[in-house]
């Protein structure tokens, strides 16, 4: 199971959002663009900052045309190469490994989705857990 995840946050930093899809397989430069069609859906085409990192994905050719057809709403900035400490969804990641996932003994990956979305919904409901994750990584307002 693969995750993409995005972390929104409001100008002022005050309030956040959590976006994020799972997926039977990796995450591709066509899986990811579908993610992305589905979060300017999730936030109405409004103007968004998407910070990313250096995954193959990111990077393609592909993924490169379709960014440049989504300037009126994206503004894509890359993470230096290999720098998850500025990233804030990797604070996320940890965080919900640390919690939920945390010595979880799984029948199946039915149990560890389960485990995942009460992660998630625990960190989605808490602006200020989530801001802590952007002032981890420095990007605090």
């Amino acid at each position: 199971m693969s995750i993409a995840a995005a972390l929104a946050y409001s100008w002022d930093g005050r309030r956040s959002r959590l976006f994020f899809k799972t997926k039977p397989d990796s995450y591709n430069t066509e899986s990811l663009i579908a993610f992305l069609k589905d979060l300017k859906r999730e936030f109405r085409s409004r103007k968004c900052i998407l910070i990313w990192d250096g995954l193959p994905a990111h990077k393609s050719r592909e993924m490169k045309k379709y960014l440049t057809s989504q300037h009126e709403w994206l503004i894509v900035e890359r993470l230096p190469g290999y720098s998850p400490d500025l990233n804030p969804v990797e604070t996320l990641w940890g965080n919900v490994k640390g919690q939920e996932l945390s010595n979880l003994c799984a029948e199946d990956l039915g149990e560890v989705a389960e485990a995942l979305q009460r992660g998630m919904a625990r960190v989605g409901g808490c602006d200020e857990l989530a801001g802590a994750f952007l002032n981890h990584a420095g990007l605090f307002f």
